[in-house]
């Protein structure tokens, strides 16, 4: 969240778009890569020693030659573990030049760091990024876990998405989750993370 002395509290869904047509998302999406290894290797430092850390990566980070170098830089420069480490990016990301992003995937899975498709099941070709591309977690999009306590197509869905999931070896992390009956479900179904409003809101780090 951009915490603006105007406006107040910014939603990524409107600047983040600006700053990919721009070409900010650039420095953007490097200065939160430092900040986020930086304060996650404070917490580590403070007695959170397994904390693990996912950072978004904007398409345009992906398509950049400099992605594995600024990651190697920042771990080195942070003291963070590679494995502490883990990239999201968005199917949608994936399909500008799908060659050089498996090719920088690979790469960064080389170093240690994990990699996450976000969105899952919202974007093209869903099952066939799972084969073709060096995951290590899907993120089942909020749109499905909003409504599958009531909605039975949506409930068939994230079920769908953990079966494969578990076949394949991947972890899965449902997004959006608010309230006890969508987390006694996930939890049940064998999701392995969790994460949204019922546990908290977006908060800043001291708090």
């Amino acid at each position: 969240r951009w915490r603006d002395p105007k406006r107040g509290i910014v939603s990524p869904s409107e600047f983040v778009s600006l700053a990919e047509e721009t070409g900010l998302i650039i420095p953007i999406g490097d200065w939160v890569l430092r900040t986020a290894c930086s304060q996650t290797r404070q917490w580590q430092d403070e007695g959170f020693k397994d904390l693990k850390i996912a950072v978004n990566i904007s398409p345009q980070q992906i398509q950049t030659e400099t992605l594995r170098d600024s990651i190697v830089s920042t771990l080195w420069t942070t003291g963070l573990p590679a494995s502490s480490l883990e990239l999201e990016i968005t199917e949608s990301g994936l399909m500008h030049n799908e060659s050089v992003a498996v090719s920088v995937l690979s790469e960064i899975k080389q170093i240690g760091v994990g990699v996450s498709l976000d969105d899952f099941g919202t974007g093209y070709s869903s099952l066939s990024y799972l084969k073709r591309f060096p995951v290590d977690t899907v993120k089942i999009d909020r749109s499905f876990v909003t409504d599958m306590v009531f909605d039975r197509d949506d409930a068939a869905i994230v079920s769908a998405i953990l079966s494969i999931a578990k076949k394949l070896d991947l972890q899965v992390v449902a997004e959006g989750v608010e309230t006890v009956h969508q987390r006694d479900l996930l939890t049940a179904g064998g999701c392995d993370q969790l994460q949204g409003y019922y546990f908290s809101v977006p908060l800043p780090a001291e708090e």
